[in-house]
């Protein structure tokens, strides 16, 4: 019979010092012990495996202890050593979860009447207190408000909301906090290093974030990876034992997200879902992984990451990497989809249309754009040899360019641009304009970009992810911190007004009650709305519509978008159904009479 004994049990501490993360609940209970002033009923409450019981059987030991050292146990007297062994008569754990009724508790009353045995206080430690019935609560109340000089109760759970009121008003409660990540990998290394195994960082960081702030946890999932593994932890068969997607995945997946690869992020997430992980626990991981990169930008966030050593080094260094814009995007975006993931008929479908729009932003990083700001100069209609013109009703596919006449069976070929030549003799014609705007020449291999707004079709995501070429690496990081703004811009957007709202009519028809009041200053363009709904459905398609728009207007610059909730607007142009029956009925009354003679219903 072997005498392996589990490191949870092994490595339990036994004194203050050695509790792991509670520090501000052992200084308490220390100064309370030295001080003499002890209360008769304790409450310890907090998630599983933080040291609840633990704490209680230290302070039990602590307060009977004959010779104590300070606020700590001495551990050679009668008292420590029938404690050590399990042979005290003074403390009494009583498990509520299975001795949850008026007579259990009659009957602990009983024993609290017994003086203790070689020592100065009877403990009684009462586990799962919450299991208790109400009527063993109420049974248990006079005793516990008022019990001998000699008795005091610790009660220990985990759902403090469930306990009675008048139960915690005669309780000290203590609030035990999660186990942090890098205190739990201390702990663990502390172990690891007692046991003569060998671990990487990277494995008890995985342990810990496992465990969720639990350290019982911790170490059983320990105990089962060094029994997989042996006596050197590596990372990936740490990972495959705990089934859990390691970081690697996570950092592969979004360097092809900022690249615009879908084709083989789409084939990584076959990978995963092949190793019988569900496209949410994927999601799930991947939208934490863009918030630690996101806390990872700047460093007066970067204690928010739950990492140490050379894994908190990839994450800054992947951060370097990433727009803030892309991770605000792609964590918003993955956090929709979280929402919908329960109800969707076709998971995979879902993911993999996620992954697809987050390559659309990782496409736009790559060409100098932030999902945020107003495209630049790069955004404006082009001038070519040929003779350009905007039609009437400005909308996405109606200005011709060069490239969208070429064959499609052959290579775009873009002539060769003179600036100095025939950008000031060809015009773009904007019957919106009184008089043309001089447009910039883009080099020839550059063709125009399609902006991904609420509501794209796949074929134009995929054809967004795809149609621009790969830039180079200086321009892409470069383009972006270059921030103009033109000088124009209000003149410009006035002017165009009219191709504005023909736009908004065609693609965003709700849309237009606000825009046919939105107002110019500077580069602002001001937007007034009636509820907070319609200001946030406009903010989902802000990049698409400000980018269209700066094309037709032709700004040069940025274009900032400021919405104002205003509820007055709502009484003076209604916009939900039931508003314009309202306001219909109180300008002809007799609508109501005819509503109920033909007993017609508002749909």
């Amino acid at each position: 019979m072997s005498d392996f004994i589990v490191s949870a049990r092994k490595y339990r501490p036994a004194t203050f010092r050695s509790v792991v993360g509670q520090k501000h609940i052992t200084s308490t209970l220390q100064n309370a012990i030295q001080r003499g002033q002890l209360a008769h009923a304790y409450l310890f409450c907090g998630p599983r495996g933080v040291g609840k019981t633990t704490c209680a059987r230290i302070f039990a030991k602590a307060i009977n202890c004959l010779s104590p050292q300070g606020a700590e146990a001495c551990n050679e007297c009668e008292s420590c050593r029938s404690f050590n062994e399990g042979r005290s008569l003074n403390i009494h754990e009583l498990d509520a979860a299975s001795n949850n009724s008026v007579e259990d508790i009659r009957t602990l009353i009983e024993q609290v009447r017994i003086l203790p045995q070689g020592g100065r206080y009877s403990v009684f430690i009462i586990d799962e207190v919450h299991m208790l019935s109400a009527a063993a609560f109420n049974a248990f109340l006079k005793t516990l408000e008022e019990p001998p000089a000699h008795a005091i109760f610790v009660l220990a759970t985990t759902e403090k909301h469930k306990i009675l009121p008048t139960i915690l008003s005669r309780c000290q409660i203590y609030d035990f906090n999660r186990i942090r990540v890098e205190d739990a990998v201390d702990y663990l290394k502390y172990i690891a290093s007692q046991e003569g195994i060998e671990a990487d960082e990277e494995s008890l960081n995985l342990i810990a974030q496992k465990a969720d702030g639990g350290m019982r946890d911790a170490l059983s999932m320990f105990d089962k990876a060094v029994s997989f593994c042996g006596r050197t932890l590596d990372y990936r068969n740490v990972a495959q034992t705990l089934n859990v997607l390691d970081y690697d995945t996570y950092f592969s997946i979004t360097e092809q997200l900022l690249a615009g690869d879908y084709v083989q992020a789409l084939v990584s997430f076959d990978t995963v879902l092949s190793k019988g992980f569900s496209g949410q626990t994927f999601m799930a991981g991947l939208n934490r992984h863009m918030r630690d990169l996101l806390m990872a930008k700047r460093p007066e966030t970067l204690r928010l990451i739950e990492m140490t050593g050379t894994l908190l080094e990839r994450y800054r260094t992947q951060a370097g990497a990433c727009d803030v814009g892309f991770l605000f995007g792609a964590s918003a975006l993955l956090t929709e989809l979280d929402g919908k993931i329960r109800q969707s008929s076709n998971q995979r479908l879902l993911v993999e249309l996620g992954l697809m729009k987050i390559c659309g932003l990782g496409q736009k990083k790559n060409d100098g754009l932030t999902s945020g700001l107003c495209p630049l100069p790069e955004l404006t209609p082009r001038t070519t040899p040929a003779t350009a013109t905007t039609p009437a009703a400005p909308v996405a596919p109606a200005t011709p360019t060069p490239a969208a006449t070429a064959p499609a069976a052959q290579p775009v070929a873009m002539p060769t641009p003179q600036p100095a030549a025939l950008a000031p003799t060809q015009p773009v014609q904007q019957p919106a304009r009184p008089a043309p705007v001089p447009q910039h020449e883009q080099p020839a291999a550059t063709r125009p970009r399609r902006s991904l707004i609420s509501g794209t079709s796949l074929t134009e995501l995929l054809a967004s992810a795809g149609d621009t070429p790969p830039q180079p690496v200086e321009e892409a990081v470069a383009e972006p911190q270059q921030v103009r703004i033109d000088p124009a811009c209000a003149e410009k957007l006035e002017n165009a007004r009219g191709a504005i709202l023909n736009l908004i009519r065609e693609r965003r028809p709700r849309f237009v009650p606000v825009f046919e009041r939105m107002m110019f200053r500077g580069n602002t363009l001001a937007l007034s709305v009636p509820t907070t709904d319609l200001r946030d459905e406009i903010l989902r398609s802000k990049t698409g519509m400000m980018m269209r728009i700066a094309e037709i207007a032709g700004v040069d610059g940025l274009i900032e978008l400021d919405i104002r909730v205003d509820e007055t607007i709502r009484a003076a142009r209604p916009i939900r159904p039931e508003d314009k029956m309202k306001f219909i009925t109180e300008q002809n009354p007799l609508v109501t009479e005819l509503r109920k003679a033909l007993d017609l219903e508002m749909e």
